[in-house]
């Protein structure tokens, strides 16, 4: 077995904001099947905390940016565990990322470079349990200063590092003058560096500092090298294209299972949706239109492309569509998709987050809408598939890499799963659900599509083998 620590912000199902802890808290059982032994560290959250009930420290420091902390083992729901006690960062109540006011912790960067510094540490000597990673695993930001410190503290020859980017979008930027704050060395203060136009990115060090980089998705790795989709990264991701291998996410089969799912009306085929579809309208306070019932699962963010479904959506409504919302953003956008509900019969929206309620809205849905103007995996629109909701998603990133869209010759070869849409314009959405309704009117072509949904592999079994064998390669050099 090959040892392995993964350093994350979040890990699904503990502590969970987006798409990246259901990667984290899913891909180490994936990996047990290949031969690897995968441990998470996770910061010390009052809910981690709670949840976990973790045991005698394996690891300590006195003075980790302003108090003391420690490393405790944990177990939960079949994931090994440690969790960084450090109540001076970590202790606080809301949000992980943000204050009452909606505003990034002052401290964050402080925060999570103690995640990194801890996840180094770690990786280069191991803990009092004996345990010694040979690879470290680095996640987005959050984790990003990890594989340089680990060079810096002189491990790198023994512990190969990795770093995978979900979203290039979030630096993690500092002020340049807490650099030695943040224990970050002098001479990698430089362009090739962690430095970035003036200012320190964790994202950019670990970039510029890990062994390999991976991505979520192969177009989103190709995308990365370009200005477009590089925020400004595209020049380190081009130096290092030797290194980058864009390895597409799955998705956990056991928690999204329409056959055994706790949450919905269960379901083994197509046909199974009917009740879910009744009951949806009926929570959500819908009447039966005749047309397709959308659904949409989403932060209300720019990226996620939900302005433009505002635009494209009343011609989708006129020609007898749905549309239920579940999501929370940008304060602006949720008024605006509030007042869409208010003023339509056939729109509702619940703005926050329900567990429960995602997957009732995609058990229930006919169709899964994910317009991103660029996303490097996505998720719901794997969940869409497993359940047989049909996606609609822009041509971009990994929703390229996942749906095969339903144009003349997939339909012909019968291996359509979805509808994809470019450029990623409120036009171009409008002419999709367009296509999508007249789909779903074609009851014959319809069911064929949404039987290829159900039966295109979503889980983690290729990828998986992908990331063992980049693992494994990585320690033949050391």
């Amino acid at each position: 077995m090959i040892p392995v620590l993964s350093v994350a912000s979040e890990c699904a199902p503990l502590i969970k904001t987006g798409g990246l802890a259901d990667v984290v808290g899913a891909l180490p059982h994936a990996l047990a099947a290949e031969g690897i032994e995968t441990r998470v560290m996770l910061p010390g959250y009052p809910s981690v905390m709670t949840a976990c009930a973790p045991g005698d420290p394996v690891m300590e420091e006195a003075g980790l940016f302003g108090g003391a902390a420690c490393l405790r083992p944990a177990t939960y729901r079949g994931l090994s565990l440690y969790i960084l006690d450090a109540p001076h960062l970590f202790a606080r109540e809301g949000s992980i990322y943000l204050d009452a006011e909606g505003e990034d912790w002052p401290d964050n960067p402080e925060r999570f470079a103690a995640l990194s510094w801890m996840g180094a540490r770690l990786a280069a000597e191991g803990g009092e349990d004996g345990w010694v990673p040979r690879v470290l695993h680095c996640h987005d930001w959050q984790a990003g200063f990890a594989p340089l410190y680990l060079r810096e503290m002189g491990a790198a020859e023994r512990c190969a590092s990795v770093m995978t980017v979900h979203n290039i979008a979030f630096h993690g930027f500092a002020p340049a003058e807490r650099r030695h704050e943040l224990r970050l060395p002098e001479e990698g203060w430089r362009p090739e560096g962690y430095e970035y136009w003036g200012r320190i990115s964790a994202l950019k060090a670990g970039l510029t500092s890990a062994d390999r980089i991976t991505t979520v998705s192969p177009t989103y790795a190709a995308e990365l090298t370009t200005q477009e989709f590089g925020m400004g990264l595209e020049g380190v991701i081009s130096e290092r294209s030797s290194d980058l291998a864009g390895i597409l996410n799955g998705i956990d089969l056991d928690a999204w299972n329409p056959a055994t799912d706790p949450a919905i009306l269960t379901y083994k085929t197509h046909r199974g949706k009917a009740r879910n579809r009744a009951a949806l309208r009926a929570e959500l306070g819908l009447y039966d239109s005749g047309g397709p019932l959308a659904v949409v699962v989403s932060r209300l963010t720019h990226q996620k492309g939900l302005d433009l479904l505002l635009e494209a959506l009343p011609e989708f409504l006129e020609a007898g569509g749905q549309l239920g919302m579940l999501g929370s953003g940008d304060r602006r956008m949720e008024v605006a998709w509030q007042e869409i509900a208010a003023e339509h019969p056939n729109v509702a929206v619940r703005i926050g987050y329900d567990e429960a309620l995602a997957h009732r809205l995609i058990a229930g849905g006919d169709a899964i809408l994910v317009p991103s103007r660029f996303e490097p995996c996505g998720l719901t629109q794997l969940y869409g598939l497993r359940y047989g909701t049909v996606p609609v998603v822009a041509q971009t990133g990994g929703l390229a890499d996942t749906v095969i869209s339903a144009n003349d010759a997939a339909l012909r070869a019968g291996v359509a799963t979805g509808l994809t849409f470019s450029p990623v314009t409120a036009p171009a959405l409008g002419r999709a659900l367009s296509r999508l309704t007249a789909l779903f009117a074609n009851h014959e072509v319809w069911g064929r599509i949404q039987r290829n949904a159900m039966r295109h592999p979503v889980g983690w079994d290729v990828s998986a083998a992908a990331y063992a064998a980049l693992y494994n390669d990585l320690l033949r050099d050391k």
